[in-house]
């Protein structure tokens, strides 16, 4: 039996890379799978790679009347949620302290923090009792790396969301755990300079760059019936990089 039949998953930011591996993990494992994306060209790729079992709703979660209309999309074609994935998020990179303007501090809160927790809160009212709630954080968080100031402390936050949603949603039994990739093999390398990704894989213990395949699993992971008495926690999906 696929570990996720006859559920309804929402999986926020999969158009590419992790969000996208998830979306059609879960649909292989046999849920009904909503997913969203900024850009119409690109979400209608995704759900078509897909096939069938898949919406696609418009949306940027940093707009939280875009996320109201998912709720509401979600309403009415499924009337539930059983399986949240908070992935939708901005990265940036190389950008000190002296760097962050008011409109770069924003831009990254508004969509990985403000956009994750009404993303949470819209949805809640489907939320089924013992539901899953993942949320996409970063192994940013724990490092302290120079350039991530801004960044890493909005994955921060998502690791205090899991902690407090954990407690104020355990009469329903909702689970909420935050899953931290590091060292994912994205279409974001592309943008950053030449030579970046390689100088990344050489700092992995484990001896190369992650799959978003593997991000995926451990997605299913915490979102199936696998991970029942799993709440709270912080789960590293990083090759080694914050761990040793």
């Amino acid at each position: 039996m696929a570990k996720l039949d006859a559920k309804v998953a929402v999986v926020t930011g999969a158009t590419s890379g992790l969000g996208l591996a998830t979306a059609r993990l879960f649909v292989e494992e046999g849920a009904r799978v909503f997913i969203t994306g900024r850009r119409q060209d690109r979400l209608d790729a995704a759900v078509a790679s897909m096939g069938h079992g898949v919406t696609g709703v418009l949306g940027d979660v940093g707009r939280v009347s875009d996320v109201a209309r998912l709720a509401e999309v979600v309403t009415a074609e499924a009337g539930k949620v059983d399986v949240l994935v908070a992935n939708a998020g901005v990265w940036t990179w190389n950008e000190t302290i002296d760097d962050v303007t008011e409109e770069s501090f924003d831009a990254v809160f508004g969509v990985n923090v403000r956009g994750t927790f009404f993303t949470v809160q819209k949805l809640l009212p489907l939320l089924s009792d013992g539901a899953s709630v993942v949320l996409i954080g970063s192994g940013a968080a724990d490092k302290g790396g120079p350039g991530t100031t801004v960044y890493a402390a909005s994955k921060a936050a998502l690791r205090s969301f899991a902690r407090t949603w954990t407690t104020d949603l355990k009469q329903r039994g909702i689970r909420v755990n935050v899953l931290s990739p590091a060292a994912i093999d994205t279409p974001a390398f592309a943008d950053l300079p030449a030579g970046f990704k390689e100088r990344i894989a050489a700092q992995v213990p484990i001896g190369r760059l992650g799959d978003a395949a593997e991000i995926a699993t451990a997605a299913l992971f915490l979102a199936s019936a696998d991970s029942s008495f799993v709440t709270g926690i912080d789960l590293p999906v990083d090759g080694g990089v914050g761990q040793v």
